[in-house]
């Protein structure tokens, strides 16, 4: 590739003005004005070279070392400094730090402290370009560290088989924090493991700016035309620690002796003085520029006052504000449905009226998914909006977050909500916190077939809702019929916000209602009162609900029992009215008693209604087990069912 003297002073200006906004961000750090730094000096070679042979609107995900992505996408100064420096105006408020942040207008989707964990979700957006055949691609840097991660595996693997436009650039620098790369990995380079997932991969001198604009420009231009994955390894050092507090003791003097004279600035500068492209007064005269500008900068920001919030403000950015539109019924036609046809039927219908509406998940397209969900799915919507994914949760996840920031609303089926624990990270770290860091809606609905009663053993019949009731920034969704579960899928469908939906598995084909055949949603937040009563008011969720309504038919006593239907938002104005009116309350739920979701409801109650009780709080949940596979445990002794009667009769006689 050739470049024009004018392109080549452009992109010394674009080197030299990251190298020089890090000395005085060190020199910051040194005086106690900035809380930490991770420095990039002698790799911004890469970051610059990348973004500068990249089309504006390719999107990016930078991580620590790459400050020059940030200033040669020409992002404002001032609010870029107010953020690295903590101050009132930078991106995220005072609530991450560095480089946490995502710039949609620039393209740029900042990284999060868990490696690889943004691999993800550059494949989401490039499924996004590629569906929307904008020819758009996307860039994901990495670690080479980080190449063990098992996001950097799954990536790559659905990249190749999805044939997505996406470039996964390792900036091996030779170290992770103080591992050298002889105790990281056996390959001779990390690009011989793209061999493994059957994509193109080449090295690059990472030191080299030339070198990096033009191997990124070969290959941004061949997977614009015909989409696929590529790896590409930029040789380079990191001269300094993994961060400044960290030193560098461990790292032999002589090899960072070498590397500094390979530095690419001064290698740059070097190529363009013995070309006459430069002349040392010319870069003096560079240098003074930059640096007045970063003074002007810094000395304003650092002016500033640090970010002002308050408590009511903290938590109304958790998520992105949702506005319920009640649908009309177009008709009052009823069907006899059972729980598993009317999420089947809301999905249908949600697909049908919006396009941008599409599946994921394992064996959901000709196979139609283990519960047989999207069964002829397929066939009407084709394989763009109902995508088998390999045999992964975590990539699966966090492709559906970056399918989200592309403007669809991807619903992610897991084949059983137990599996949700190999996507952890993708969903209480990228999806449940990314609103609140930086203002960006996350539309991603989770579906979770869930819970036990189907024999099912410790690994196919968990109820783990109450893991992520912990999380803020996820709302959570378990209906107990299918009126409701459609309703409350189509709503989940339409939030701005991540949704884990639970299905009761044992619900699915056992219970079934007449329900409308048109469109409809249930707003979140409202609990159902199931059956009036004075007696006592039990409060529970999903298959507990069955439980309770069997149980109070038979019951000498007037039982009000409520069904919660969303556990986020949670109805406690709903639930504090109930027990004002029977002074008494039993909480049912089917997941373990100890941590679960009943002991939150009950500290809200004691603190709310204290004065209004006449009786304990009481919960009854399932045994502190894991679920044991045969239904003669299962139902005896696992479930808190044959203990409702006795708790029942000890708080109405208290």
């Amino acid at each position: 590739m050739t470049f024009t003297k004018s392109e080549l002073k452009k992109i010394y200006y674009y080197l030299k003005l990251p190298r020089n906004i890090e000395q005085k961000m060190l020199l910051l750090l040194r005086k106690g004005k900035l809380s930490k730094w991770f420095s990039g000096i002698g790799q911004e070679a890469i970051a610059v070279g990348v973004t500068y042979a990249l089309n504006k609107d390719d999107y990016i995900f930078p991580m620590h070392r790459n400050l020059g992505v940030f200033t040669t996408r020409e992002l404002d100064l001032e609010k870029l400094f107010s953020q690295l420096m903590g101050k009132q105006g930078g991106y995220t408020k005072g609530r991450d730090r560095t480089f946490h942040f995502g710039d949609k207008d620039k393209n740029i989707i900042g990284m999060i402290s868990h490696l690889a964990a943004m691999l993800p979700v550059a494949n989401g957006l490039a499924l996004s370009s590629k569906l929307n055949k904008t020819k758009k691609i996307a860039l994901s840097f990495i670690g080479d560290g980080s190449t063990s991660e098992g996001d950097f595996h799954e990536s790559l693997n659905l990249a190749a088989v999805w044939e997505l436009p996406v470039i996964f650039l390792i900036e091996n620098n030779g170290y992770g924090l103080s591992t050298p790369n002889e105790e990281q990995f056996k390959c001779k380079d990390l690009v011989d493991k793209a061999k493994g997932y059957g994509i193109k991969g080449e090295i690059v001198d990472g030191n080299n700016i030339l070198d990096v604009c033009s191997v990124i420009k070969k290959y941004s231009k061949l997977i614009r035309n015909n989409p696929q994955p590529i790896l590409i390894e930029a040789k380079t050092f990191r001269i300094r620690g993994h961060e400044e507090a960290s030193g560098v003791k461990y790292v032999p003097k002589n090899l960072i002796e070498k590397w500094k004279k390979e530095d690419p600035v001064l290698k740059f500068e070097k190529k363009l003085l013995s070309e006459n492209i430069l002349t040392k007064d010319k870069i003096k005269e560079i240098d003074h520029k930059i640096n007045s500008k970063i003074d002007l900068v810094i000395n304003n920001v650092l002016g500033k006052n640090s970010p002002y919030s308050s408590e009511s403000k903290e938590v109304e950015d958790v998520f992105a504000k949702s506005k319920f539109n009640k649908i009309k019924n177009k008709s009052e036609d009823k069907e006899e449905m059972r729980f598993v046809d009317s999420i089947k039927n809301a999905l249908y219908l949600k697909m049908k009226e919006d396009k941008n509406v599409l599946l994921l998940g394992q064996d959901i397209a000709e196979y139609g998914g283990v519960f047989k969900v999207t069964e002829g799915f397929l066939e009407e919507f084709g394989y763009d909006r109902v995508r088998n994914t390999p045999i992964i949760e975590s990539a699966a996840i966090g492709a559906a977050f970056g399918l989200s920031l592309g403007g669809f609303k991807p619903i992610v089926e897991l084949q059983f909500a137990d599996f949700v624990s190999n996507g952890f990270n993708q969903i209480v770290n990228n999806l449940a916190k990314t609103h609140y860091r930086w203002g960006e809606p996350v539309n991603v609905t989770l579906r979770l077939p869930t819970g036990a009663g189907i024999g099912g053993g410790p690994f196919h019949s968990q109820s783990n809702e109450s893991t992520f009731f912990h999380i803020p920034g996820i709302k959570i969704v378990y209906p107990s019929n299918p009126e409701d579960a459609k309703g409350l899928l189509v709503s989940a469908i339409d939030d701005p916000n991540p949704v884990m939906f639970f299905e009761h598995k044992a619900l699915y084909r056992s219970m079934k209602s007449y329900i409308s055949k048109d469109i409809y949603n249930i707003e979140f937040g409202k609990l159902k009162v199931l059956k009036e009563g004075t007696d006592l008011t039990i409060v529970c969720y999903g298959l507990a609900v069955s439980w309770i309504m069997e149980f109070s038919k038979e019951s000498k006593y007037s039982i009000e029992v409520l069904d919660l239907r969303t556990l986020v938002p949670l109805d406690k104005e709903g639930i504090f009215k109930s027990v004002k009116k029977t002074n008494k309350v039993l909480i049912v739920h089917e997941d373990n008693l100890t941590g679960g979701i009943g002991s939150e409801i009950s500290s809200i109650i004691s603190e709310n209604c204290f004065e209004y009780l006449d009786a304990p709080i009481m919960r009854l949940g399932s045994l502190d087990t894991p679920i044991p596979f045969t239904g003669e445990i299962e139902q005896k002794i696992y479930f808190p069912k044959t203990k409702i009667d006795k708790t029942v009769d000890f708080l109405i006689n208290y």
